[in-house]
């Protein structure tokens, strides 16, 4: 994050970390060792050990003696540092995985001696490595983590127990600093509270929503829900910069020639209708679509594309480093992705109780009403499909992504096998999770198919039982009287 530290600020700092045990796991005190390679070790081991042991940052200090803890100034100058040709801090951030916050702060102590503090984000979701290796701090010395499993079992038990919205994106703030990187007006409009009068009783319902968290000397953190729901700018937060929603709209159906791309800046709750107002600025209209409308309306229809914005927002990986939610609009379909595999099959998405990774995030986008009821966003999307007589959605794996494709209306005939089985499939399950019957009579109205041409719609049944994603409630019915399920029911 872009947070400056006051000079009054890291004197106080130094001052606190030089008073406390030398065989501290999380501070490392140096004189003038400016080894690249050296601290890229030591940024790993005191990132994992502070989340051994509980804390938000570790430290590493220049220009402090290291038996003593005495102040004796330092010539290391990490901004004039250059190692392989690039900057210090940028070789770093390359050669460290998953990418965590840290910075360097040159200032001079109360005696006027040069001093570097080096602030280093707690580990926070997988043990953090550099160069490939992951090190840990025993006592007053740096091994490597795989050389102490018992540790490495313990830090991973830390991070089950740690959910990422818990996790802080920005620490050690004042109530101004707070103020400023947050919109807290929008949060009281959002939920539809008075705008308290003082900041304190703000404070208080922030942290209540769990959006900031109280820390030492009346010194705030803003938490990672906190900063993704309601950032002024992402950008102010590092980690969570590559998580803003893009919107990319290319010409065609294929991704040769982009025609703009868009790149969110706030918070997803406070920018979530920009985003659908861009969204309807970009997509087109259909003069007609399918038999059940008739007239000049949106190319997909707005509660399904507003389910399914959501839903990419809320279900991503925010463990995955390098990538966020992403928005593809083509001449004939909308393709909306986010970073994760889903932690239900694909096939599964309409009757499956709903899992997230990020249960504190879904809750408060749903009480904010930016998405319908736990669990019954997809099967609004899918029923907006077949009112609108529009090819089933796809929900597909790619790779380590979940992608689910909106398609532009077409006539049956131009369908392909693979659209109407699809169709045929997601009909049986909103017919068995409504407790109806799915037969030849409800799918030929799904595809607005005329009862004279009831044969196409038995061809298409039977391709789908040939599939195994649906199957016979009874198989002694007669012809007529024949219904399916889905094949899991």
């Amino acid at each position: 994050m872009t947070i400056n530290r006051t000079t009054d600020y890291l004197k106080s700092l130094l001052t606190e970390l030089i008073h406390i045990s030398q065989e501290t796991e999380w501070v490392e005190f140096k004189h003038n060792n400016d080894d690249p390679k050296l601290i890229g070790e030591y940024l790993s081991a005191l990132a994992n050990s502070a989340a051994l042991y509980g804390k938000k940052s570790a430290y590493m200090v220049w220009g402090v003696q290291d038996g003593t803890h005495d102040v004796i100034g330092t010539t290391f100058k990490p901004s004039l540092v250059r190692h392989n040709n690039q900057e210090l801090e940028s070789w770093l951030l390359q050669k460290i995985s998953p990418k965590i916050n840290f910075r360097f702060f040159e200032f001079l102590s109360e005696h006027n001696q040069s001093v570097v503090i080096l602030e280093i984000q707690s580990a926070s979701h997988t043990p953090v490595q550099f160069d490939g290796i992951e090190f840990i701090r025993i006592g007053s010395y740096k091994k490597k983590l795989r050389d102490f499993p018992e540790k490495e079992r313990e830090l991973w038990r830390i991070f089950d127990r740690l959910p990422f919205e818990q996790q802080a994106a920005a620490e050690n703030l004042g109530v101004d600093e707070v103020l400023a990187l947050l919109d807290y007006p929008a949060y009281f409009e959002l939920s539809n509270q008075v705008l308290p009068e003082s900041h304190e009783s703000i404070l208080n319902a922030l942290e209540a929503e769990q959006l900031i968290e109280k820390s030492v000397s009346d010194r705030w953190t803003i938490t990672n829900l906190g900063a993704v729901l309601f950032a002024r700018q992402l950008n102010s937060f590092r980690h969570l910069s590559r998580k803003a929603v893009r919107v990319i709209q290319y010409k065609g159906d294929n991704r040769f020639t982009t025609i703009r791309e868009i790149e969110g800046r706030k918070g997803y709750a406070i920018g979530f209708e920009g985003l659908m107002e861009t969204l309807k600025t970009l997509l087109p209209s259909n003069e007609e679509i399918g038999r059940a409308l008739r007239r000049e309306a949106p190319m997909f229809p707005e509660l399904a594309l507003r389910e399914l914005v959501a839903n990419n927002i809320i279900h991503q990986d925010f463990n995955m480093t390098g990538s966020g939610p992403m928005i593809e609009i083509f001449d004939h379909r909308i393709e909306i992705t986010n970073p994760g595999v889903p932690l239900i099959s694909t096939e599964r998405f309409l009757d499956s109780p709903p899992r997230s990774r990020n249960e504190g995030l879904a809750s408060l986008m749903r009480r904010l009403g930016f998405c319908e009821e736990r669990g019954s966003g997809i099967d609004k999307v899918v029923i907006q499909t077949e009112i609108y007589q529009l090819p089933a959605p796809l929900f597909e794996v790619i790779e380590e992504s979940t992608r689910c494709v909106l398609f532009s209306y077409r006539e049956f005939k131009d369908m392909d096998k693979e659209e109407k089985v699809r169709a045929c499939y997601l009909h049986a399950v909103l017919k068995h999770l409504s407790r109806q019957p799915m037969n030849n009579t409800t799918l030929r109205e799904r595809f607005g198919v005329d009862v004279k041409n009831s044969a196409m719609i038995s061809r298409i049944i039977k391709q789908t039982v040939e599939a195994g994603v649906i199957k016979p409630y009874d198989e002694s019915a007669g012809s007529k009287a024949m219904r399916y399920v889905p094949w899991w029911a």
